[in-house]
């Protein structure tokens, strides 16, 4: 679920060595265009303003948002459609399966395809939230203030240096990754096989009264968060090594599959305890 964007690793800028090798290279290619030139053409070059995304085809803070709310724009689109058509979450689900992992292991992002899965999974959400509403009112609507909230609350903290990325941190969020993957796979083979008939399979089962998906539920979101820690990172370190500027949707996949992942925790949380009122 995002925890490492591997569209960054294909380019040299995200490198422990690349930011050096590449600047050093724009320094000889700066000496290189100065060798012969006259003084009111050197004047005339520092004259004129600096240059920005479209010339230096660098990733920015405002290019990387401007790519991330297009995508979430056709997220929500998406999500009117399946909110009409139900039925259109599972061809969502699937459709977002496959295009995440064509995004996940492309070497270079594409628009386009990035596009495509933040549209598979807009009918997804639209769809599996229009069922949950239908059956318990206003869900949807805390659902969106709850992710919202821990999406927005995570960016300050780590606007302000208070969360960051660490080693240890990332290990541990691998591990919980795994272990939530195998429980997530173990529940479902045991309510198609009829083993668990509980409509929410283990998350069903209670803990001295709790629901064990709610319990599991917030360590989800505490998951999720993080993950959000890492995709800010990793926007940080792309704009400060000088990534290319198409890395920009890498960054703006890895975000939206990370806050659909939060909003879906949060709703089925959300249902889980409301079913048991």
């Amino acid at each position: 679920m995002a925890f490492s964007n591997p569209g960054f690793s294909q380019s040299p800028a995200f490198s422990e060595k690349g930011g050096p090798v590449i600047r050093q290279q724009q320094a000889d290619a700066r000496t290189v265009a100065y060798d012969g030139m006259t003084a009111e053409q050197l004047q005339e070059l520092y004259t004129k303003p600096a240059a920005g995304p479209d010339q230096t085809d660098r990733m920015t803070y405002e290019d990387t948002i401007t790519k991330t709310l297009i995508a979430f724009a056709v997220v929500v689109v998406g999500a009117a459609v399946g909110w009409f058509i139900p039925a259109l979450a599972f061809v969502g689900a699937i459709a977002g399966f496959v295009l995440a992992l064509v995004n996940i292991f492309k070497k270079k992002p594409s628009p386009g395809l990035v596009l495509a899965y933040s549209a598979a999974q807009g009918l997804f959400v639209g769809g599996i939230s229009s069922i949950f509403e239908a059956q318990w009112d206003g869900i949807v609507t805390q659902a969106l203030i709850g992710t919202v909230s821990v999406f927005v609350v995570t960016l300050l903290l780590f606007k302000s240096g208070k969360v960051r990325e660490s080693a240890r941190a990332t290990k541990v969020f691998m591990i919980a990754m795994i272990g939530y993957a195998v429980f997530s796979l173990l529940n479902v083979g045991l309510m198609l096989f009829g083993a668990n008939t509980n409509p929410w399979g283990l998350r069903g089962a209670e803990i001295f009264g709790i629901p064990l998906g709610f319990i599991i539920g917030i360590l989800v979101v505490v998951m999720a968060a993080y993950s959000l820690v890492l995709d800010f990172t990793q926007v940080k370190t792309g704009v400060e090594r000088g990534a290319p500027r198409i890395y920009g949707w890498s960054a703006a996949f890895g975000i939206v599959m990370t806050v659909i992942w939060l909003y879906v925790e949060i709703l089925r949380m959300l249902a889980i305890l409301r079913g048991n009122d």
